[in-house]
């Protein structure tokens, strides 16, 4: 066998590190001569957009849970979310306006905990004296919401992984891929709407071809979802814990 010159020996050597390199970076194999980014993988790169969408709201939806973390911007408000979720109901937390509360669902029963100062803003007091009055004793508490409660729907919606996939994993007009990008370590396919500005979605290549990563469209937000087919632990919490309200929270 004739034996190659030590310098193209050392040029072809390098040409594979480096797409190596760009394989685990996840940045695409542009240039890389024989290196198929579909391979092992769960395929479905090789789909067309609309099929890879399909196919990972179908993945979610058959999840029994999901960890929501980010950020949702919906009617000029900000919502930062960390919520797990599962058919059963949810749990996690919600910060707006600089107030974070925290939300437990348990089938249909809706709870909230939040601090003084949250409750004494609720009821009106502006943040003005959270020692005093239904704000202290509602303090670190699980506050039961009630179900003909006008905040109850809006507060639910935050625990509902049907309603929140649902409502999140649609981009919106023409889709089509993005290449092969990486998302928290995991190689992933990127679908987009209307060139980006319908959103982008990150598919997992990896296993299951969960959703990763959503940008939403309009600025409205990113989301990173994980976590999945997880267990999530929910149970009521102590009745030493439990605060029921009454008929009516206020405007919370």
């Amino acid at each position: 066998m004739t034996a190659l010159p030590p310098g193209r020996t050392r040029r072809n050597a390098l040409r594979g590190t480096l797409c190596a390199l760009v394989l685990v970076a996840g940045a695409g194999l542009a240039g890389c001569a024989g290196q198929d980014p579909d391979e092992g993988t769960n395929g479905v790169g090789k789909l067309s957009a609309g099929q890879i969408q399909q196919r990972t709201r179908a993945a979610a939806d058959a999840a029994r849970s999901v960890r929501l973390s980010g950020n949702v911007v919906t009617k000029g408000r900000t919502y930062k979310l960390d919520m797990r979720l599962s058919s059963q109901g949810g749990t996690g937390s919600v910060t707006s306006q600089g107030t974070t509360f925290d939300l437990l669902r348990v089938d249909k029963q809706l709870y909230l905990k939040a601090d003084a100062a949250f409750w004494s803003r609720a009821d009106g007091g502006k943040g003005g004296d959270p020692d005093s009055g239904a704000a202290a004793k509602l303090d670190g508490k699980y506050v039961k919401v009630p179900q003909d409660d006008p905040s109850y729907q809006r507060l639910r919606g935050f625990t509902d992984k049907e309603v929140l996939l649902g409502g999140l994993l649609t981009l919106h007009g023409t889709l089509e891929k993005d290449g092969y990008h990486e998302a928290s370590g995991t190689r992933t396919i990127r679908i987009t709407g209307s060139d980006g500005s319908g959103g982008t979605l990150d598919v997992s290549l990896e296993g299951t071809p969960y959703p990763l990563r959503l940008v939403r469209a309009g600025d409205a937000g990113t989301l990173t979802f994980s976590e999945w087919d997880e267990n999530v632990s929910l149970t009521e919490p102590d009745k030493s814990r439990t605060v029921d309200y009454g008929k009516q929270l206020p405007a919370s």
